[in-house]
């Protein structure tokens, strides 16, 4: 859009210069009738009074203009010779007005009984120049409203020729590929908008049929996987149970079984991460933080008690932010099971809220690589980990137009939720 209208704002820049241009040039040749038509006037003049001056040889002795508007002097034959008649505009004081006014001035030559006559001809440009100052503001009037003629027309124009295009910006940034909203397309005869309708129409489809056909595997893929893991952990159980197996089978039969336990949390987080990458929690309601905060740090009491981590609650501001309650809930018990996990027994867990937003603290012998913390799989993580937590946290925040960032100072981890 930026260069359509470059582009027709620098042609209706040429077309203004031009129109301009053409307004000067019409300007200047309107003067020049102007001052032939006075030149013709002044010719005529002449010759009338050469002509009078052979029928009354006594106006040979006027050179004074207060009783006409032509004055006669003698002049010599080499003078004569060499001489060619010319025009000037000059200045002439005017009794009657008692000031100088503009008037326009022949000099010419004649012979008359032998002897050779310098005859100076004046006639007033008090009119002339009434009339060039009419012409040139009527030509200023005609040229702006001529521009903005242009202006205008561009613009409604453009407006016009542009609203499928807006129409369809419009829809595009309201379009839900979640809730498969449709787009209506505005009828045009322009044809590069109609193909760009097509195209549009044609990529929206697809990119909802893929939507839905992951949608639908992921679903899948997870309802398939648990039921098996499920079933394998429940068989292996009752084996546990009911055998009589010696302690190193026993030994082992555990470890399959914690595999599979970690296997099924990690099916569970990814199914997480999908469904929050696929905006499938859209729902939106006023959050308070604070007791949210509150009511996570209850349910995980019995966990830092197994842990012998003791967790830690400051509150200096209250916090109300608009989002979806499940995925507020999982990003909370995430950042605080995260630093539960990662503290040395006989340890604290700080949690602080405040204007800037929520912070967890947790003491480290060693910063974490910041390019890699919010990585899925970053590795590294503990045996009971999934690898997990912090990227589905992050990718919360994301969803949420919050900010999660990671700090490590005065030997301690700090993850900070920004609002």
């Amino acid at each position: 859009m930026k260069l359509l209208n470059y582009t027709t704002t620098y042609f209706a820049v040429i077309l203004i210069f031009l129109l301009g241009l053409w307004a000067l040039i019409f300007y200047f040749e309107i003067l020049d009738e102007i001052y032939d038509s006075m030149d013709d006037g002044l010719d005529n003049q002449k010759m009338l009074i050469i002509r009078q001056a052979k029928e009354d040889p006594s106006i040979l002795s006027k050179n004074a203009f207060e009783d006409g508007n032509y004055i006669i002097t003698p002049t010599t034959p080499q003078h004569s010779r060499s001489f060619t008649d010319a025009y000037r505009d000059t200045l002439m004081f005017m009794e009657n007005e008692d000031e100088y006014e503009p008037v326009r001035l022949l000099e010419s030559v004649f012979q008359q009984n032998g002897q050779y006559y310098k005859i100076k001809v004046v006639t007033s440009m008090v009119e002339e120049d009434d009339l060039r100052k009419e012409l040139f503001f009527s030509l200023i009037w005609l040229y702006l409203g001529l521009i903005l003629t242009i202006l205008v027309l561009n613009n409604v124009l453009q407006k016009k020729a542009w609203k499928p295009f807006y129409k369809l910006l419009h829809q595009l940034e309201k379009f839900s590929i979640e809730k498969d909203s449709k787009i209506k397309f505005e009828t045009t005869k322009i044809e590069e908008f109609k193909l760009l309708n097509e195209r549009v129409d044609r990529l929206l489809k697809k990119t909802v049929e893929s939507y839905k056909s992951q949608k639908e595997f992921i679903e899948n893929a997870s309802h398939e996987l648990q039921t098996p893991l499920a079933i394998s952990i429940n068989k292996l159980e009752l084996m546990a149970e009911n055998a009589n197996l010696p302690p190193a089978q026993m030994e082992e039969l555990g470890t399959v079984l914690h595999s599979l336990e970690r296997l099924t949390r990690l099916n569970r987080s990814l199914l997480l991460l999908s469904r929050i990458e696929n905006r499938q929690f859209e729902a939106k309601e006023n959050i308070a933080w604070n007791d949210l905060v509150k009511q996570i740090i209850t349910e995980f009491d019995d966990f830092a008690e197994h842990q012998q981590v003791k967790i830690s609650l400051t509150e200096e501001a209250h916090i109300e932010h608009t989002g979806n309650k499940d995925l507020a809930g999982i990003l909370v018990s995430n950042l605080l099971k995260n630093a539960i996990f990662h503290t040395p027994s006989g340890t604290a867990v700080e949690v602080k809220i405040s204007a800037k937003g929520i912070e967890f603290k947790n003491p480290g012998s060693s910063p974490l690589e910041k390019s890699k913390i919010f990585s899925r799989f970053k590795g590294g993580e503990k045996e009971d980990s999934t690898g997990l937590g912090l990227a589905i946290s992050k990718a919360i925040v994301e969803k949420m137009n919050m900010d999660l960032t990671y700090n490590y100072t005065s030997q301690n981890h700090i993850f900070t939720i920004f609002f």
